[in-house]
Order: structure tokens, then C-alpha cells, then sequence
């Protein structure tokens, strides 16, 4: 696919007059007769490369200023006409600062980044003068360093006008594609064959080196390592010497590149000052995190940065595994990290040098996949903590390469039963990072782990396998001799891990294995409960269970069977009830609370709820408190079961034994918390809608019935919910007392008065308009106008008055 648009403007309509107004306004010879044939001869010999004209206009123009208007046309037949000629030509015209010319062109071809103007004017001063040089702003303004920089280019790169971060760059693509494409670059170096490329990044490698050598001899080291003296370092350095954070974070870079085109870099590393760089390195590294201590191996650090030839060449035998004090603690860490699978695969290849060729080492090499996304693991934010063991670290990843590769080395990198402080092991950190469980399960028991090794919840393997449903490690652990019965710091085994989580495969192979399937757990519940509830083959686990007679009746420390637990948890289906029902448990038992299953199903699916009553369900039985089903239904308010109780015929009068409120009180008054609403968490609205109410009235519902203080449902309606005036009206419509005074005298007016919401006003004003009296004077002596709240509500109780 292509990279980038390639505009080709010469034939172009308009090209050839900007190229007559560029000449006219930038090739500044007069207008002599002269004048006009050169700017004419010009234009033709162009051929509509814009480029060429500006070059050209350039030497000619030099010509002229010199005063050597007569060998104008001379020179324009000498310059070469073709493009890359011409650069060929000015390339080699001279031999003039050769040194610079050649050293420009390679840090603007291969430096990592493009360079600042004084970095590339001191990059290139410190080499060919071989000191650093204090950058004099005075001596040295920018103007020219801009000059320098063209003039050892020889006019083909430039400073860019960037008004933020100018840099250095070629005047135009074509001169890059000469230099590259054309072996415009060879030209220069004289070199008829060899990996330029490489040559120039040793080239670069050299004047970097040098440079850092010579500002360590004439500055010396770090005065000191805190934060502030680091910072003091750096401010200084950039200022008085912008090659220097280039030239220290660089070397590494030039040599791994030089390294990769058959250069070798062994010398050099042989007397490289590794702990002289670091402390400099360190200086440019504006967070701590990213510091090392003089003591990091350079593997460890070409590891973290991703040099992966320099890896390969790199002598010693150290291995990557090898832990360092540093952040990432081992080189394969730092990679790993840092998210280069290709340099992962380097430190692995470099780890089989020795082996020999029938070692696993070089296969598990040939199968780790370089070109993989990568999907998990430590990611740069991580550091090293000695409480984890390696290969805790490298399951984090998802490519159990690497893992096998620890595993399999000869050293023994990989503790396969350490447990961190904080109880992980090998195989939960492996579970949490989404491996192939199977994979990692064979991997690490085969290699000699422990099948009974336990996590912070005390769950062995075997009970991860089950509760993740891996069939596979399941019957592999159970193979080899895994303890099925196996008991988690809550007294949960295996089993009970496969129910709950599992699958139905896993059970069975639990059970065949002779799993007890009749243990109870914590408060009294068996496995035939969790099955109910389980989120995954909760039927298919029901059957399974049932098939091995199981006891369908055996109550909880609650009184629930697993037929009132599913309802409770709202997991129930048809299928299970049927199955329930079938093997012997029945719809009318009640738990220790006295609720019924019709009760406990309005955690369900409406269609459970309805199931329940075409079985034959009592619609009017009442638990230990005296809340029926309609009574619950409408305070936690399940709209769609308060009316589907409603139709088919439950009694719409039934009240509580603590309040006396009937269904109609709870039904106008918003959703209440309390320790029957908590049982029934679902979901649900904070008011029903009034067609509840309006049912329950045209039901029979006692439209005055006073609760265990004397309220009636009006009294409710009037004080609580946006909605009181809706319900306020219904009930109103249908004969309700406006003036019934509760036990303590309070009228719904009162009530409605004192309520802090901003629709009480339209309340009190329908109240007085059926006929509501204000001053009617309650047990302490207050009328409704004395508990107003608003200003309003005052105003229109005092007109009513």
C-alpha cells in the first residue's frame, strides 16, 4: 500500500509561470538583454523542475554578486540539467570542508530524530575541531549557525521556520532520494561497496562517543544524584552544550544500527565506560523511574531499550534471566516491558549459543511468534519486587514461550511453588492473564509443580480448573492425583467450585472421579443450591445433581430448599422448577420467614411469577410479618405482579402486622428500604404508576383504611412522591375522606403543607378545591398553615382562611 500522495507538478498548468515568477522575483542579475536570455535559458532547461531552477538560480546568482556577469550562460551550459546531476555536481565540485560536508549529510540522512540547528552545528564543530565546545551565544548567535549549517550542506539542507523546536532538514525529498536511492551518498564517501548505512551509523556512534569523552574530561561526573542536583545538571547542559543530550542518549542507538549492518560493536563495549554513561544517561532523565544505578549490566539496558543486535553480538554469560537491581529487575523483564517481542526473541536465541542442537531451547526459539500482538503483561508502569518470582512475571504474558524457556533452562530460573506474600502463585497469575489454562496447567505440572499448591483463598489448581469450567485440566489434574476433595479457606471444594463457576463437564468428571456430591457448605447449603444459581449450564448441573439422588428437601440455615433459593436469587427457570417440583419439593412451603415461593418469585421473570400461579399457588397466604404477595409486590413496587395478583383475584385489603398499611397505602407512596425491600433487590421504579392504585380501588380496596397511626392512604399520597397529586386525585375521585385526621389530628392538608418538594403547592391547592379546611387544629395545636414550608403553600392556605 502506498505510504504517502506523490504530486507530480512539472507539465502542470501554472507550473511553468511560477517558475518565470520565481526567477523574476529570486534571480536578482537586471533585466539586461543578457539578463533575459539566462532567465529564458534557464526556464527551458528546466524542464519544469521547479527544484533545479532553485539551485541553479542560486549559483548563478553568486556568480553575478561576484561580478561575473560574463560567464553566466558559460556556467548554466556546464550545470548538469538532470536534477540528481546537479547534486552530483555540487557535491563534488570542491573539496572544500570536505570533513563537514559528509558529517552534515550523515546526521541529517541518520540521525534518530531530525536535529536542532546548534546540535548539528556543535556535532559537527566537536568532531572535526575533536573538543566540546561551549556554546558563546555572543560569539555564536543562531543567524550563524544557520549559515554554517548551509554552508557545509553545500546549500542542500536547511533550517526549517518552525517558530517551536526549529530543525535541520534536506531542501527538498529529492535530495534524500539521491543520496539513498541514487548512491548519491557512496559519491561522497568514495566507497564502491559495503552497508553505507551502517558505516555512517558507526560514523555517528564515533562522534557521539567522542563527544561525551571529551565533556567527561573537561567536566567530570555528576556532581551528585538527587533531584535537584540532577535537574541543576541537566538546565546547564542543555544550555551551555545542545549536543550533549543527544550524544549521551545515542551511542547506544548508532551502535546497535552500525551492529545490525555487520559492523561489529565488540571493541567498542570492550572499553566502553558503561558506569560513566549511566550517570550521564541519568542526567537527561527527567523521572526517577526511569534512572538506573551504576551497577546495570549493559545487556540489561540494551534489553530495555530495545537494541536487539547489539544483543545478539553482546559477549559474557550473563543470561537474561539473571535479576539486577534495577526497575524491571531481569533483561528478559525489561524487554517484556517495554513490549518488543523481537528483542524478547533475541535474548532467547542468545540464551540457546551453547546448547546443543538437540536441545528444547532452539525449538521453543523457532516458535515464539515475533510478529504477534501482544495481548498482556507487564507493561512499563511495572517494577520489580523481589517477593514475585520471575516466572510469576512471565505468565503475565501471554505467550507461554517464554515461560517454557525458564522452565526448560538448565539454571534454575523458574520456582514453580513459590507463593508471593500475597498468596499468588504460579497458576493464578497465569489464570488472571487469560492463558489457555490447560496449557499452563500441563506446562508447569509436567515441569514438577505442585498440583497442590494453594492460592490466598487456599483454592489448589484443580479448583481453578473446575471453577473456570476447563474440562481439560480438570481430567488432567484429576490424572495426576490432584486431591478432589480438597478443602479452600472457606471449605469450598473443587466441586463446589465446578457448580457454582464451572460447567456440567467438569462436575461429571469430578463426580465420576468420586467427588462427594452430598457435602453442605456454609450456612447450610449444598451443592444442588449453587447449581440453581449458577450463571453457566444451570439446568444441565440441576439434572446432573438430581441423577445422583442428591436430598431435593434439605433446607438452608434459612429454611430454603434450592427450589425457594433460585426464586430468592431470581435464577429460577421453568425447568428447574418442574424438575424440583418433580423429584418431590412443592410450591407451598415456606422458609423460616414464612414466605412463600409465590413470594420469593418476584425477584424472577414475570413469567416465573405467573408460572407459579397457574401451578395453583396461594395467591392470599401471608408470611410471618402479614405481608401477602400483592402487599410485597406493590411496596417494593413490581407493577407488572401487583396486577397480575390483582386480576386474579387477591385480596386487595390485607395489611401488615407492624403498620396496618394496606396495599393501597404503600401502592401512592414512593419505594421504602427497609429488611423485607432489601430480600427483593431488583431493579425497579421509585413510584408504581396510578393504574395500580386504580386497580386495587376498583377492587374492592378500602379507600379510607387507616393504618396502626390512624393515616389513610390520602394522608400518604399527600405528603410523599412528585407524583402526590395523581394519586392525590384518585383517591380523591373515589371517595376519600380530605379531611380525615390521623391520631395525632394531622389532615392530608397538614401533611401535603409540610412536604419540602416543589410540586406541594399543586396538592394543597387541590385539596382546598375539594373541600379541604385549614384551620383544622391538631394534638399540639397547629394548623396546616403553621407546618408550610414555601412561601406559596403559605399564601394559599392564609387566602383559604
Amino acid at each position: 500500500m502506498p505510504k504517502k500522495i506523490e504530486l507530480v507538478l512539472e507539465g502542470q498548468e501554472g507550473h511553468d509561470q511560477d517558475i518565470i515568477s520565481y526567477l523574476d522575483s529570486e534571480l536578482e542579475i537586471g533585466d539586461s538583454k543578457l539578463a533575459q536570455e539566462v532567465r529564458a535559458q534557464i526556464k527551458e532547461k528546466a524542464s519544469g523542475v521547479f527544484m533545479w531552477v532553485v539551485l541553479v538560480s542560486g549559483i548563478l546568482q553568486q556568480k553575478y554578486d561576484q561580478g561575473r556577469i560574463h560567464t553566466l550562460k558559460q556556467t548554466l551550459r556546464e550545470i548538469p540539467g538532470d536534477l540528481h546531476e546537479l547534486f552530483r555536481d555540487i557535491l563534488t565540485r570542491d573539496d572544500a570542508n570536505k570533513d563537514e560536508l559528509l558529517l552534515c549529510i550523515q546526521w541529517v540522512l541518520f540521525a534518530r530524530h531530525p536535529l536542532k540547528p546548534e546540535q548539528l552545528y556543535f556535532a559537527i564543530r566537536s568532531h572535526t575541531e575533536c573538543a566540546t565546545c561551549k556554546w558563546d551565544r555572543d560569539e555564536i548567535p543562531k543567524d550563524a549557525v544557520g549559515n554554517f549549517i548551509l554552508s557545509s550542506s553545500k546549500g542542500l539542507a536547511e533550517v526549517t521556520r518552525a517558530k517551536q523546536g526549529p530543525t535541520v532538514q534536506f531542501i527538498h525529498e529529492s535530495v534524500r532520494d539521491f543520496l539513498l536511492k541514487d548512491n548519491g551518498l557512496r559519491v561522497i564517501l568514495l566507497e564502491a561497496s559495503g552497508d553505507l548505512s551502517a558505516k555512517s551509523h558507526d560514523q555517528l556512534k564515533k562522534c557521539c562517543f567522542e563527544y561525551t569523552q571529551s565533556y567527561w574530561k573537561e567536566n567530570g561526573l555528576p556532581a551528585g544524584d538527587s533531584k535537584h542536583q540532577l535537574l541543576e545538571t541537566r538546565v546547564v547542559a542543555d544550555y551551555e552544550f545542545p549536543f550533549l543530550r543527544y550524544a549521551v542518549q545515542n551511542i547506544l542507538y548508532h551502535a546497535n544500527a552500525a551492529e545490525e549492518g555487520h559492523i561489529s560493536q565488540t571493541r567498542f563495549f570492550g572499553s566502553f565506560p558503561l558506569a560513566n554513561w549511566i550517570q550521564h544517561n541519568n542526567v537527561f532523565q527527567g523521572k526517577e523511574v526511569r534512572r538506573h544505578t551504576t551497577g546495570a549490566s549493559l545487556l540489561y539496558l540494551l534489553a530495555e531499550y530495545n537494541f536487539g543486535s547489539l544483543i545478539v553480538s553482546h559477549q559474557g554469560s550473563q543470561s537474561c534471566f539473571d535479576i539486577e537491581g534495577e526497575r524491571y529487575g531481569a533483561p528478559i523483564l525489561a524487554a517484556m516491558a517495554t513490549g518488543s517481542r523481537p528483542t524478547v526473541w533475541k535474548l532467547l536465541k542468545r540464551e540457546t549459543r551453547d546448547e546443543p542442537a538437540t536441545s528444547r531451547l532452539h525449538s521453543l526459539c523457532n516458535e515464539y511468534n515475533m510478529e504477534q500482538r501482544r495481548k498482556s503483561g507487564p507493561g512499563r508502569d511495572f517494577k520489580y519486587n523481589p517477593k514475585w518470582s520471575l516466572l510469576h512475571y512471565i505468565l503475565q504474558d501471554q505467550d507461554l514461550v517464554v515461560a517454557s524457556f525458564a522452565i526448560t533452562y538448565p539454571q534454575a530460573y523458574a520456582n514453580m511453588d513459590f507463593r508471593t506474600h500475597g498468596g499468588e502463585t504460579v497458576f493464578s497469575v497465569a489464570d488472571q492473564q487469560g492463558h489457555d489454562f490447560f496449557a499452563v496447567v500441563k506446562l508447569l505440572v509436567d515441569n514438577g509443580a505442585n498440583t497442590e499448591l494453594t492460592d490466598k483463598y487456599g483454592r489448589t489448581p484443580l479448583c481453578r480448573a473446575a471453577q473456570k469450567g476447563n474440562a481439560a485440566a480438570v481430567a488432567f489434574l484429576i490424572s495426576r492425583g490432584a486431591n478432589i476433595e480438597h478443602n479452600s479457606v472457606h471449605g469450598h471444594t473443587p466441586l463446589f467450585y465446578g457448580t457454582l463457576e464451572g460447567n456440567e463437564e467438569s462436575m461429571r468428571l469430578l463426580i465420576s472421579a468420586g467427588a462427594n456430591v452430598a457435602t453442605t457448605y456454609h450456612f447450610g447449603q449444598t451443592l444442588l443450591f449453587h447449581a440453581a444459581c449458577s450463571s453457566t449450564d444451570s439446568e444441565a448441573k440441576m439434572h446432573l445433581l438430581v441423577a445422583q439422588a442428591v436430598d431435593i428437601l434439605k433446607v438452608n440455615d434459612s429454611g430454603d430448599t434450592a427450589l425457594t433459593w433460585s426464586l430468592k436469587n431470581g435464577k429460577a427457570t421453568k425447568t428447574i422448577l418442574q424438575l424440583l417440583i418433580d423429584h418431590g419439593d412443592t410450591i407451598y412451603r415456606t422458609d423460616s420467614m414464612g414466605r412463600t415461593p409465590l413470594m420469593l418469585a418476584l425477584n424472577c421473570h414475570l413469567s416465573i411469577f405467573k408460572e407459579l400461579i397457574d401451578m395453583g399457588a396461594e395467591i392470599d397466604s401471608v408470611d410471618n410479618e402479614g405481608h401477602s404477595p400483592l402487599l410485597i409486590a406493590v411496596k417494593v413496587k413490581a407493577g407488572d405482579q401487583a396486577r397480575l395478583l390483582i386480576e386474579s383475584g387477591a385480596c386487595t385489603d390485607v395489611f401488615d402486622k407492624l403498620t396496618k398499611r394496606t396495599a393501597l397505602s404503600y401502592a401512592v407512596t414512593p419505594r421504602i428500604f427497609d429488611r423485607l425491600t432489601l430480600v427483593y433487590p431488583g431493579r425497579r421504579p421509585t413510584n408504581l404508576n396510578s393504574d395500580v392504585a386504580e386497580a386495587l380501588l376498583i377492587h374492592g380496596a378500602a379507600v379510607d383504611a387507616a393504618d396502626v397511626t390512624g393515616r389513610t392512604p390520602l394522608s400518604y399520597a399527600a405528603q410523599y412522591g412528585l407524583r402526590k397529586t395523581d394519586f392525590s386525585r384518585l383517591l380523591l375521585d373515589h371517595g376519600a375522606d380530605v379531611n380525615r385526621a390521623d391520631d395525632s389530628g394531622r389532615t392530608p392538608l397538614s401533611y401535603a403543607a409540610g412536604a419540602y418538594d416543589p410540586v406541594a403547592q399543586h396538592c394543597v391547592q387541590l385539596l382546598l378545591d375539594r373541600g379541604a379546611i385549614p384551620d383544622i387544629v391538631d394534638g399540639i395545636g397547629n394548623t396546616a398553615l403553621s407546618y408550610a414550608t414555601t412561601d406559596t403553600v403559605r399564601a394559599l392556605l392564609s387566602i383559604s382562611l
